[in-house]
């Protein structure tokens, strides 16, 4: 099963590449691989209210996870328009994730879960990925979560 058809099995339809919020590029391809900007769990540009603040605070683990998942559907979304299409991945290399996490949080690694899950399921055993996931103080625009992600692609 492809990239492509394993969203369209899962129902996932990609969004518009969110806008880069700074002074960077939302990807650079480098040889073989593709790095992806941290992405922000914004939908139709916007930060969810559920989304904003942190993890294990104003935010739920499981609302955490969502937003790491969302996080990862528009780095997904980066990806598409870097390579045009992402059956050219050839595999997810890493994940960074972090987690604006109030004091005392430390159930990280289920929160980043939620954007792992999702490449797992988009590109099988391609999508098990070497990850860091660090707890931070403040994130842009309030977030509970910014993921990053590396992937292999094929030219």
């Amino acid at each position: 099963m492809t990239a492509e058809s394993s969203l369209l099995r899962l129902g996932l339809s990609l969004p518009d590449a969110p806008a880069p919020v700074a002074n960077y590029v939302p990807f650079v391809r480098a040889g073989a691989l593709l790095v992806v900007s941290g992405q922000l769990p914004l939908a139709g540009g916007k930060l969810d209210p559920g989304f904003a603040g942190k993890v294990g605070g104003a935010v739920t683990p499981e609302a955490g996870a969502k937003a790491a998942r969302l996080a990862a559907v528009n780095a997904l979304a980066q990806a598409r328009i870097a390579l045009g299409s992402l059956d050219r991945v050839r595999r997810v290399v890493r994940l960074g994730g972090f987690i604006n996490a109030a004091p005392g949080f430390t159930a990280l690694p289920g929160v980043m879960n939620g954007a792992s899950d999702l490449m797992v399921e988009i590109f099988g055993e391609a999508g098990r990925h070497a990850r860091a996931t660090v707890g931070v103080a403040e994130l842009p625009l309030d977030a509970a979560v910014e993921i990053e992600a590396m992937f292999e692609v094929a030219d």
